[in-house]
């Protein structure tokens, strides 16, 4: 009966074994395959005896994904290596996928990278992604920056060993390691042991390229260690390339317990460190050495300027650079690319003296944001500082000096070496506690303490608020594909009794934060009950109902009840429900 069904399969299914390309046995759609064929089909422009004799090698399962012979429908061979009456063998699976698996599995890939890059007022980061074009050569290339205090930053590219979920999913549990790692050691000769021993532990990871390095953003001083990976390269402020020494060395796991030797190097101001996967040096039957000149070239020419790169520019940069490196007919490998320039000049500290009166706060909130935005940051954290901000000014300029005239006011903001913002506002009133029940006014340190990291204030010789907040920005998105989700429409009803906040569309992780913001905006950071009508939403994540559940939360501390439409039945209804959310809000 088993026989029976596999030959019945709508798969092609192939028995071969080990020491020979003849299939021991084939069911019915293989059959249709084999008519007229000498050999096994190609999948990806490969013998499918490749993917069969890496599987017998690894001794664990492998999969490749691509066409299926010459224009073919889209297809997955997977190989699972086996015992047959004691000798060693292969199950060979091929099967029909749907058109946008590849996307699915990018789009996984995507999710496994950094979910935003650390900004530092000496330095502007820049990571970018692409997959190969052929997705059958999609592999695990990533990248990350890590702050570890005092200005000095954690800097990593690598390429995992194969292609395919596997390999995305070893990058995850490497990056995941590495990240463990520098919780105790930075040190890259010690980073880079941990990491090799844990490579030699985990079958999928061994064989992983790294480059790892810390960048001292101060004095541009970059100590570095590789294993297996390809130099990277700096490119000074005139355009001259240096390529950085790297002595060779094993990749991950391949010999546990070689040494990893450190070199160091500077980079100065205005230059432009580059770091790159091996992907962006695959050439088409070409030598090393020209796909190395190309990248090369390539970084000179997008980094033509670097005195002129304001934020937006600088952001671009990996993007540009991956693009640069694009053969005729695709990225032959995948490509990840992290850049790191370190400014020639640091931005001046944000400064305004003025008069704490209300016409004084549109001005404020100009210059702020001009300053912000020049910082880099994107809308939805400037608009959460500027909101915070805006707060404090508000409050003084509104009981600082009640019932005297009005006084001065400062509003600074900086930049640390870690990348924190601290903005203060101080004026030289009267500092007054808040009302005990002030309704919907005297709110503002509740509004500031939800949109910003932290918020302190002191009484002595006037007051003084201090908000800080870290600064970060998204890397790069491969801009060939598609979102995981369509966007989302999000407004806010002030026309009845309570602002209503209407989201259509999906509520991805992106989309989440854009939705945390306007709830508290319209209920003035929690101080006035408000409504969520999410009618609309196709797509409810996780990260949507983190957000929810901390509205939820702030409204039963303020004493009233966030009301949240979801129409009975749909699946928004039911995510709501059994994440308890249902018990903290009045559903309608």
């Amino acid at each position: 009966m088993l026989v029976a069904a596999l030959d019945a399969a709508p798969h092609a299914v192939f028995l071969l074994r080990a020491d020979t390309p003849v299939p021991v046995w084939l069911n019915a759609r293989a059959r249709e395959l084999r008519d007229g064929a000498d050999g096994l089909p190609e999948v990806a422009g490969r013998p499918v005896t490749d993917t069969v004799d890496a599987a017998l090698r690894s001794g664990r399962p492998e999969t490749v994904l691509g066409r299926l012979g010459a224009g073919g429908p889209r297809t997955s061979a997977t190989a699972r290596p086996l015992t047959v009456d004691g000798e060693r063998a292969a199950l060979l699976v091929l099967e029909e996928i749907d058109g946008n698996a590849a996307d699915d599995l990018h789009r996984a890939q995507l999710s496994l990278l950094p979910p935003s890059l650390p900004m530092l007022p000496d330095l502007r980061l820049s990571g970018s992604y692409h997959r190969a074009t052929d997705s059958s050569a999609a592999g695990g290339d990533w990248y990350d920056a890590i702050p570890l205090g005092k200005g000095r930053l954690a800097l990593v590219v690598g390429d995992a060993v194969g292609h395919g979920v596997a390999a995305a999913g070893a990058m995850s549990r490497l990056r995941g390691a590495l990240r463990s790692t520098l919780l105790r050691e930075s040190d890259p000769a010690a980073v880079l042991a941990t990491l090799d021993a844990f490579a030699a532990q985990m079958e999928d990871i061994e064989g992983t390229s790294i480059f790892y390095g810390v960048l001292d953003a101060g004095t541009g001083r970059l100590v570095y260690s590789a294993a297996g990976h390809p130099a990277p390269l700096v490119v000074g402020a005139d355009g001259a390339i240096v390529w950085l020494d790297v002595t060779p060395r094993p990749p991950l796991g391949s010999l546990p317990g070689a040494p990893a030797p450190v070199h160091e190097a500077l980079v100065p101001h205005g230059a432009t460190l580059v770091l790159f996967s091996n992907g962006a040096v695959a050439g088409a039957d070409e030598p090393p050495t020209v796909a190395l000149d190309r990248l090369g070239q390539v970084s000179r020419e997008v980094l033509a300027a670097p005195e002129s790169l304001d934020a937006e520019a600088a952001a671009g940069i990996a993007d540009a650079v991956a693009e640069g490196v694009r053969q005729p007919q695709g990225w032959l490998d995948d490509v990840a690319v992290l850049v790191v320039h370190r400014r020639a000049t640091a931005q001046e500290e944000f400064r305004l003296d003025l008069t704490a009166v209300p016409q004084a706060l549109p001005g404020v909130r100009r210059r702020l944001n001009a300053w912000l935005t020049a910082l880099g940051m994107g809308e939805q954290d400037r608009v959460g500082v500027m909101v915070a901000v805006g707060e404090a000014c508000a409050n003084a300029a509104e009981h600082a000096y009640s019932g005297v005239e009005p006084g001065p006011m400062t509003v600074t903001a900086h930049v640390d070496v870690d990348g924190v913002l601290t903005v203060t506002v101080h004026d030289e009133g009267t500092w007054r506690p808040p009302d005990r029940d002030p309704g919907d006014r005297g709110r503002g340190l509740l509004i500031m303490r939800q949109l910003v990291d932290g918020v302190t204030l002191a009484d002595d010789h006037g007051t003084t608020v201090t908000l800080s907040f870290r600064l970060r920005q998204t890397p790069d998105a491969d801009l060939d594909t598609p979102r995981a989700v369509e966007g989302i429409d999000i407004e806010v009803d002030r026309d009845g009794q309570r602002p209503v906040v209407r989201a259509r569309g999906a509520i991805d992780g992106l989309c989440a934060e854009q939705l945390r913001i306007r709830l508290l905006e319209a209920s003035h950071g929690g101080a006035a009950p408000m409504e969520l009508d999410l009618t609309g939403v196709t797509l409810f994540s996780s990260a949507a109902v983190r957000v929810v559940l901390a509205m939820a939360r702030i409204a039963r501390g303020e004493g009233w009840r966030l009301v949240v439409h979801a129409p009975e039945g749909g699946v928004t209804r039911h995510v709501l429900e059994i994440s308890g959310l249902d018990g903290l809000v009045e559903l309608r």
